[in-house]
């Protein structure tokens, strides 16, 4: 997996953008992209999506 970008993250943050520091630290990379208007890809999660996740990640018992 390619490190996270974290250069263009911040040009598009705090200079496109014009976030504060603050604000730009506590957003998710889907709402950087989201305010940008910039698609992420990535839809909601359908039911077979879920019924893969739970089984590759059981709850402990």
């Amino acid at each position: 997996m390619p490190a996270f970008p974290w250069d263009d993250a911040l040009a598009l943050g705090l200079g496109r953008l014009r976030w504060r520091p603050r604000d730009f630290w506590r957003a998710t990379p889907r709402e950087l992209l989201s305010a940008a208007g910039l698609r992420t890809g990535c839809g909601a999660l359908g039911r077979d999506g879920l019924a893969r996740l739970i089984a590759d990640h059981p709850d402990a018992t």
